[in-house]
């Protein structure tokens, strides 16, 4: 079942309360970015104490610094002014429970939603599926703390990236809701 009557709904009772937010400037107001997971079960803005118009918020899946994440970091400094930039990937993420290998070889088979238990992955759709999924970098984790010191340092090594803009690299909690440090994250992302 479609979910898209509710989210009319939803919007028709946000707008009708909308208020001043008309008026909010384009640049984020508290010039800062975070780049985090698309998982839903992360709220940056709660985590993060924000009000709209405060941050700018670049969500994917895992909070991987992809080319098109760093394209949106770029932006974000180069047109909007943020300042201040955050890596946050988190605990129990999806992206730690498959390879490139297992997805390119799950939509080899079909485009169908695959599932997963104690034995893996597992596809119940009949084809066709496709290869392109092989040719994909899908940017996986292995291992959080690593993952998040790895794109903390790609951030900081881009050549459109100055190095005047502080990178810090932080570990969600999904249990308890904290924001935990990885030193050798934030480390590499200090400001010259």
């Amino acid at each position: 079942m479609s979910v898209l009557r509710e989210v009319l709904q939803a919007n028709a009772a946000y707008a009708a309360d909308f208020g001043d937010k008309a008026k909010l400037p384009l640049p984020p107001g508290r010039r800062f970015a975070i780049l985090t997971c698309m998982d839903a079960r992360l709220d940056p803005a709660k985590y993060a104490g924000l009000a709209e118009g405060d941050a700018h918020v670049i969500r994917n899946a895992g909070g991987r610094a992809s080319d098109d994440a760093i394209r949106s970091l770029v932006i974000s400094y180069k047109l909007l002014g943020t300042r201040e930039w955050f890596v946050i990937h988190h605990t129990d993420c999806g992206m730690q429970l498959f390879t490139d290998e297992i997805i390119g070889d799950l939509l080899d088979k079909s485009l169908t939603t695959a599932t997963i238990d104690e034995h893996g992955w597992h596809d119940h759709g009949h084809g066709p599926g496709s290869v392109h999924g092989h040719y994909v970098k899908w940017l996986t984790i292995k291992d959080l703390e690593a993952s998040v010191v790895e794109d903390v340092a790609r951030i900081r090594s881009h050549p459109l990236v100055p190095s005047n803009i502080p990178i810090y690299g932080y570990i969600y909690d999904v249990r308890s809701g904290r924001l935990i440090e990885v030193p050798e994250a934030s480390k590499l992302g200090v400001a010259a």
